[in-house]
């Protein structure tokens, strides 16, 4: 399966920033993707003050949008995220559709980012979002794949129970900063790899250091093993991964991990 991965700009304008995702779409599929990956937050600056002025409910107008152009190139899209409106509610959700442009899974980030490093990035989406609740997994003709929202992926127990569902694939589109990017981004996906024996991608906007929150960049996959195949710098780019999930079925085989981690196969002793 090739995996495009597309780290791009975002502006204050969201008809710009739907046009440059339709436009990268269109390029990747022309290169043989068949998943196409867009970053949190895609059509709207990753801030607390935004996420209301730009939200819509489900079938709003950036999901209209990708849902047609996913079926228009026959494409997996992977929407990045956007902020949804629910009621009262508003939601960090991810959109998934498949070649035929249905939506396929729809993952509402669980674990908002709330944050405060000393001496670096504070920053509380609890202030206006509400979280998810769900585990989240859709199929393809490759596979079963996972899918989570930046903050999320911080969990292992998340990754974890996607993996038991029997995912290969882990994406996740994201934007950390400039603090814990260069202290924990690689780090996690080779982790996250390497714990679950699974592909994981991923997807950050490019850095805009007028922003009012600054992401780090460098989209990323690793494999199972860990190693990475490809990986961003800080500015506009897009890679392409193309993931071999016999890989994946050969790690799990040599080194049977996966299926071994169970609560029931540990004796638990109180002190």
């Amino acid at each position: 399966m090739r995996a495009a991965l597309i780290q791009m700009p975002v502006t204050e304008d969201k008809r710009e920033n739907l046009e440059t995702a339709c436009r990268r779409l269109r390029e990747v599929k022309a290169r043989g993707a068949d998943v196409a990956v867009l970053p949190e937050m895609f059509c709207c600056p990753y801030d607390n003050a935004c996420f209301r002025a730009y939200g819509e409910e489900e079938g709003g107008e950036a999901q209209s949008a990708l849902s047609a152009l996913a079926a228009e190139l026959e494409l997996y899209v992977v929407g990045g995220s956007l902020p949804e409106v629910e009621g009262a509610s508003l939601y960090n959700t991810s959109f998934v559709y498949g070649r035929k442009g249905e939506l396929l899974a729809k993952h509402r980030k669980v674990h908002l980012f709330d944050i405060d490093v000393e001496g670096g990035q504070r920053f509380r989406e609890s202030e206006v979002l509400s979280p998810g609740n769900a585990v989240t997994t859709f199929e393809t003709e490759f596979g079963t794949m996972g899918l989570c929202v930046c903050f999320d992926f911080r969990f292992e127990e998340l990754a974890r129970c996607m993996c038991l569902r029997g995912a290969k694939c882990v994406f996740v589109p994201a934007a950390f900063n400039m603090t814990t990017g260069p202290a924990h981004w690689e780090l996690l996906f080779r982790q996250r790899a390497v714990d679950n024996q699974c592909f994981t991608v991923g997807v950050s906007p490019a850095r805009d250091e007028a922003a009012s929150y600054t992401a780090y960049g460098h989209s990323i996959a690793a494999d199972p093993w860990g190693s990475i195949l490809c990986q961003a710098g800080a500015g506009e780019a897009t890679l392409y991964a193309d993931l071999d999930f016999r890989r994946v079925d050969s790690i799990r085989r040599q080194l049977p991990i996966l299926s071994a981690r169970r609560a029931d196969l540990y004796e638990v002793r109180e002190r």
